[in-house]
């Protein structure tokens, strides 16, 4: 669980998207997605406000309760509180670690973004209890990333310096995830899974990769 020193993160966390590519209803792939075996589930919508964000929220996390998986909501840590989230994802441009952490829950996780081992240093001091590090292999799921790769060896630096578990994000494939499983990392993938025809086999195949099992689930 987060917070002890035998916890080392997800071997997988699926991130979504508002409409999935099979279309179908994104509470349906996340339920495929969590039976597949996925362990956590991170709920990203950059255009929602807060109220619709909040009713997809409640929706996902009934699904995954049920599934014993791990709920975390991209930037906003009210709608994650609101909604009985188990944790809240923030970037630089969020609310600060140390803020979130003065106000959440002592078992409520809290995972930052950065490929820098300085600042990953800082977010492990400020309470962070994961970092998502990236984009790996670039990524067209962000404006401007596609060409702009950090590489597996990042990665490892970054969880090094930080000392805590690390998620590496973007362009990861079933052809280059295991690169990146072995710098000790766990993976975090948007497109992957959600612009997959069977979301569900993606996640299983990931999960392979990765040796199998759903990890840490709560």
């Amino acid at each position: 669980m987060p917070g002890s020193p035998t916890w080392d993160g997800w071997p997988l966390m699926v991130i979504t998207l508002p409409q999935p590519a099979c279309g179908r209803p994104l509470e349906r792939v996340v339920a495929e997605c969590v039976d597949a075996g996925a362990p956590a589930i991170q709920l990203r919508d950059k255009t929602a406000d807060a109220r619709a964000l909040a009713s997809t929220a409640e929706r996902l996390r009934a699904i995954t309760k049920s599934a014993g998986a791990t709920l975390i909501v991209n930037d906003r840590l009210d709608v994650a509180l609101a909604t009985g989230a188990d944790g809240v994802h923030l970037g630089p441009d969020d609310l600060t670690v140390s803020a979130a952490r003065n106000i959440a829950p002592r078992d409520f996780i809290i995972g930052y973004s950065t490929d820098d081992p300085v600042e990953a240093r800082r977010a492990a001091a400020a309470g962070a209890d994961y970092l998502g590090v990236g984009a790996v292999f670039g990524t067209r799921s962000k404006p401007g990333l596609a060409d702009e790769a950090i590489g597996p060896d990042r990665v490892r630096l970054v969880r090094e310096a930080s000392r805590l578990p690390c998620l590496g994000i973007g362009g990861i494939t079933l052809q280059n995830a295991r690169e990146l499983l072995d710098t000790g990392a766990g993976i975090a993938v948007l497109s992957g899974v959600m612009s997959a025809s069977d979301p569900a086999a993606v996640v299983r195949e990931l999960l392979r990769i990765a040796g199998g099992g759903g990890g840490c689930r709560r």
